[in-house]
């Protein structure tokens, strides 16, 4: 009796531990799986704590170069031309409420009346801007930003005046990208004639209006 009773107990413990065996494996599995979410996670906040130290760092940098330069425009009576590294001769203006320093090229020198392709004079003027993009603002994000007057479109192909402004646009991007500026860091945008800067009553201001600006901006 007492041998059956061991035996029947014996055969009841086995079928416990065979029936918790799957659920050990199971528990195991489940570790293992949380135990990889955990590393996962684990890294990928790591990694964004060094990009926000990063763009931290950037925007340090980037305010004390906007403080720089207007430290040398008010202190040493410097143009923004000078200040930014430009040079006279350019037309240079420095927002610093903004963080950004804005070179303009008049349409003339840029290219011919509702054409798109650059003017083989303009690759001094282009490629001055560029060495100063490289020495000075490396890695700082740039947008070329193409403008027009409000003469609407006659004699070309281009459906409107944004199409010009934003294929005008383009065209100085690739070339600066072509010079060796990582594509990464440009856009081009065409605002057409909707952002004037003078009257488009008469030709000296619509002159003005025709334009490409290149957009550094500092903070970035």
């Amino acid at each position: 009796m007492r041998a059956a009773r061991k035996k029947t107990i014996a055969l009841l413990t086995c079928c416990v531990i065979f029936a918790l065996l799957p659920g050990c494996v199971n528990w195991e599995k489940r570790y293992e799986a949380l135990s990889v979410e955990h590393e996962n996670l684990k890294g990928l906040l790591e990694r964004e704590r060094s990009e926000k130290g990063l763009l931290a760092d950037q925007v340090t940098q980037g305010q004390q170069t906007i403080e720089e330069l207007q430290r040398q425009i008010e202190e040493q009576k410097k143009t923004p031309a000078d200040a930014t590294g430009f040079g006279e001769g350019y037309d240079v203006t420095f927002d610093p409420k903004a963080g950004t320093i804005t070179v303009t090229l008049p349409n003339a020198i840029l290219f011919d009346s509702g054409k798109e392709t650059l003017k083989t004079a303009t690759s001094r003027e282009l490629d001055h801007i560029y060495s100063v993009l490289q020495q000075k603002y490396a890695g700082k994000p740039i947008d070329v930003v193409g403008h027009t007057d409000t003469d609407p479109i006659k004699k070309s192909n281009w459906k409107d005046n944004w199409e010009l402004s934003a294929q005008r646009a383009l065209t100085v991007a690739r070339y600066l990208i072509k010079q060796g500026i990582d594509e990464e860091r440009i856009r081009a945008v065409g605002c057409g004639e909707s952002r004037p800067i003078a009257s488009n009553a008469n030709a000296t201001g619509k002159a003005k209006n025709r334009r490409v600006e290149i957009v550094v901006n500092i903070r970035g």
